[in-house]
């Protein structure tokens, strides 16, 4: 569950006078005395189960009119007063600090307490449920035009200027950068009214001013109570405000409502213009993860609580918890027990599934009313390449212009040049392009008489000067400084530079290298990457000089073994005499597009969900779907730190479900923009059960399955792997055919679970007796079926609503490996508004441990397709035993 208890010392912390902080008159107690954070739930439901239908409607004469970004009218016991006085009264003068109140979607409150005030609190009659704190982690260009929004969706709403209009996503993450163009209010001329059903409000900090909100950005606010109480909250780093100081909150802010046609330039060149999926969406910011620590749930339930309160449309997360929540049952966290009450009010939630793949079982978001999304690529891709003196060439990864183009400001800077050299170098570049062209033509010739032409390859190990040696600084290969090196042996050369795992960690960038190779007026530089960096998922990088790092350990060696076969040294004393290996680097700001997409990521987090942390598995199919994640272009904070190579930029290239969760956010405003009245299940349907299983060959999707070469290691994608499939933004418009879900469905699944009920009454207030009947996860209304555990024989029903028009369908089947299977009715036909149950009859043929995949498939005559995959587990019982 991460940090369950983060230990500090109790004195010293905080001021006398912090808000809500009582302390004892005297002060006796020991110093070493062990504190932490606590989520406190009471028995009394909270505002939401009672005045969910009248917020939504707006209705004021039911007392719910909100005021300032909060209710009008709260529960006597919901009052921030009354947990007050629950406080007083348990603590009867001892030390404590309130950090929140919550109110509107759980009622309750986190406490900054010991072990021993806990267990008291959890003894008071008014309090169901008390549980540690824990940490979390976070988890464009050319995606519009991949998903087919130009021609398609955005078509449908009445083109970009009005796509998503009228609705508003809540972003729980790291802020915003208020002054970036994506999110400006100025971007159209038409009217831009902010929507009357959103009541939040903007913070004003000297880091987030007056004026930084507008009516794109309708509402900003931070919350940091429980790191500030752990004493790791730096202010001048994480910003006591809603501005972004990561640089991810306003990235994936712009990926899901970011304004359409904004330039994107980075280093001084152009990479096209940017736009979020739903551009004429609002925003609404509430920042609960900090660039140093991440953040905790006591702030991300916070967060989530005024959402709700300030009336959001969408809630979108792309943040995950550091561990896998303990308990009876996964769903059983202070986190997602909020996001169901905002469920209930009638908030469709999207949470990142976490970058833990590609191993079975690494999901990191966990219930079935929370819509999950995975990570694919999508078919533009940056590569740059080098070629070798040898004719051999080696693809990379590099946002850096071609060498003839950028090479010759190089030689500029050098006033010991005189004209006709720096004409002659210009020539020798242009040899080098030439040479590549003519190699890809096979005339050989061409490419020897080339190389004479190319730019001499050195080694930074090689290039030390007379004071420096490895034994001083075993780093020195990674080219962090220039004193280090002998400018004589380096500049006009290319400086080759190792890729370490310190560079993951952030301890090495590769922006100081190349200031390194700029300081020694190097031609550039190539970096070979460290045979123990595995896994790590690297996005080109912008370079201001010709340069290019070889992902790859294998192509690495390749590099090195070719630049040591053509060192020449002195017989007698082996010092190096002749630097023989020649390269010229390619250039690589130039996209190309690949049929292959999309693919799912390695990093992206598997199925099965896990149901407990015993890695039972649950009958919830995770993930939902997946969208474009990789190599992600979107906005950039101006004081961003999250990748140092994007630094100072208003523009980066990330990737991870982080990226691929607010596609799904904006789309899905684009759906509630059509149909207003759509439950968040419904939304979740229309997602579902129109993805594509398909990549632009027209084969199947393909998952990679290692870290290592992962694109060697790969195969079909399952559902576990991608859900129902990749996002089809423009059928999701128009799906035909929903799956609904309910509240009462979720408590009655809730129920089911074997013990739950007194963690259910503590969560919710409410008892499971009052649901007549409970259910299993693969009896949920879903647009999926998951069985973890078919014994012998069971029969599943759906019940789908027709939203189209009057329709005929006819049904069609694969049947998972090792069972049987029957749907009826096999056709039917379907008016507008009415419903239609289907009857699946599963049936056990073999035994195994393992899932296996099938799909239905429901085929309109009026050309609506309805996508239903499914996952069983099946095992023969010829030996029924009962458990006493």
């Amino acid at each position: 569950m991460g940090i369950l208890a983060f230990s500090v010392r109790s004195h010293g912390l905080f001021p006398l006078s912090a808000e809500g902080f009582c302390r004892a008159q005297d002060d006796s107690e020991p110093d070493d005395e062990i504190t932490a954070v606590y989520i406190v739930t009471l028995k009394q439901a909270p505002s939401v189960h009672r005045f969910a239908q009248e917020l939504r409607r707006g209705n004021k004469n039911h007392g719910f009119h909100k005021q300032n970004g909060t209710s009008g009218r709260l529960s006597r016991l919901n009052n921030p007063r009354v947990h007050d006085s629950i406080l007083r009264r348990a603590f009867k003068g001892e030390k404590y600090l309130k950090l929140y109140s919550y109110h509107y979607l759980i009622n309750g409150f986190s406490v900054f307490v010991t072990p021993q005030q806990a267990e008291k609190l959890s003894r008071r009659r008014e309090v169901a449920n008390v549980v540690s704190d824990f940490s979390v982690r976070t988890a464009t260009t050319h995606t519009p035009q991949f998903l087919g929004l130009p021609q398609g969706a955005w078509i449908q709403e009445g083109g970009y200027e009005t796509a998503g209009e009228g609705v508003v996503i809540g972003f729980i993450d790291t802020g915003i950068d208020p002054t970036h163009p994506s999110f400006a209010d100025d971007a159209s001329e038409h009217s831009y009214p902010v929507p009357s059903h959103f009541s939040g409000i903007c913070e004003v900090t000297r880091d987030f001013p007056s004026g930084s909100c507008n009516r794109k950005l309708i509402g900003a606010r931070h919350f940091a109570a429980s790191a500030i109480t752990r004493g790791i909250f730096n202010s001048s780093q994480d910003y006591a405000s809603p501005f972004d100081g990561d640089g991810h909150g306003s990235h994936t802010a712009s990926v899901a409502a970011g304004n359409h046609g904004i330039p994107v330039v980075v280093t001084g060149h152009h990479f096209g213009n940017a736009s979020g999926m739903a551009p004429r969406s609002h925003i609404a910011v509430y920042k609960a993860l900090y660039k140093s620590f991440g953040g905790f749930a006591a702030d991300v339930v916070a967060a989530i609580d005024q959402a709700a309160q300030d009336g959001v449309d969408i809630i979108s997360l792309s943040i995950t918890p550091n561990r896998r929540p303990p308990g009876i049952a996964t769903f059983f966290n202070p986190i997602d027990m909020a996001l169901l009450s905002a469920a209930k009010a009638g908030i469709f939630v999207v949470q990142a599934a976490g970058n833990t793949g590609p191993s079975p079982k690494s999901m990191s978001s966990f219930s079935p009313w929370i819509f999950t999304v995975g990570a694919a690529s999508h078919d533009r891709i940056y590569t740059n390449s080098i070629i070798l003196g040898n004719s051999l060439t080696i693809s990379g990864v590099g946002l850096a212009q071609q060498q003839m183009k950028l090479l010759n400001l190089v030689y500029h800077e050098k006033a010991k040049r005189g004209r006709k050299e720096i004409e002659f170098e210009i020539l020798r570049q242009f040899i080098c392009m030439f040479c590549w062209a003519v190699r890809n033509l096979n005339f050989k010739r061409w490419v020897k008489a080339g190389t004479d032409k190319m730019y001499t390859l050195i080694s930074a190990l090689h290039a030390l000067n007379n004071n420096t040696t490895t034994t001083d600084d075993m780093y020195v290969g990674e080219c962090q400084d220039s004193s280090n090196f002998n400018q004589d042996l380096v500049q006009g050369n290319l400086l080759i530079c190792s890729y370490s795992i310190r560079f993951v960690l952030g301890l090495s960038t590769i922006k100081q290298a190349f200031e390194t190779a700029k300081n020694l007026s190097a031609a550039g530089i190539v970096f070979y990457m460290d045979p123990f960096v595995i896994g790590f998922q690297l996005n080109p990088t912008p370079m201001k000089m010709p340069g290019i790092i070889i992902p790859s350990p294998d192509d690495s060696k390749i590099l090195l073994q070719y630049y040591n076969s053509s060192l020449e040294r002195d017989e007698v004393t082996k010092k190096i005499i002749k630097f023989g290996a020649v390269a010229c680097i390619l250039g690589g700001l130039k996209a190309n597009f690949s049929n292959s997409a999309p693919k799912i990521m390695y990093y992206s987090a598997r199925g099965p969900d896990p149901e407990d942390s015993f890695l039972d598995d649950a009958d919830i199919m995770k993930p939902n779907l997946v969208a474009p994640g990789n190599s992600i272009w979107a906005a950039w904070s101006s004081l961003g730190t999250d990748s140092v190579e994007f630094q100072g930029e208003s523009f980066a290239m990330m990737s991870g479900t982080s990226m691929a969760a607010p596609h799904i956010a904006g789309l899905a405003a684009l759906i509630k923009q059509k149909f207003p009245s759509f439950s968040p299940s419904a939304i979740a349907s229309a997602l579902s059960t129109s993805a594509t299983l398909y990549d632009k060959n027209g084969g199947p999707i393909m998952a990679q399955r290692a870290y290592a070469k992962p694109d060697e290691n790969q195969s079909p994608a399952t559902p576990f792997d991608m859900g129902s499939g990749f996002v089809n933004a423009t059928a999701s418009l128009d799906p035909g055919l929903v799956f609904d879900a309910s509240y009462n469905d979720y408590m009655s699944f809730l129920c089911g679970i074997n013990g739950s009920s007194p963690v259910v009454l503590n969560y919710t207030g409410q008892n499971c007796w009052a649901y007549n009947s409970t259910i299993s996860g693969a009896d949920l209304n879903l647009p999926s079926i998951t069985i973890a555990r078919l014994n012998q024989s069971r029969t599943v029903q759906r019940t789908l609503t027709n939203i189209a028009g009057n329709e005929t369908y006819s049904v069609g089947w694969s049947a998972p490996f090792g069972v049987s299977m029957k749907v009826s009715p096999t056709h039917f036909s379907i008016a507008s508004g009415e419903k239609q149950v289907l009857n699946v009859f599963f049936n056990a043929t073999t035994s195994g441990t393992a899932a296996s995949f099938g799909r239905i498939g429901l085929f309109g005559n009026q050309g609506h397709i309805v996508n239903i995959p499914l996952s069983v587990v099946a095992r023969l019982s010829y030996n029924a035993t009962t458990n006493s």
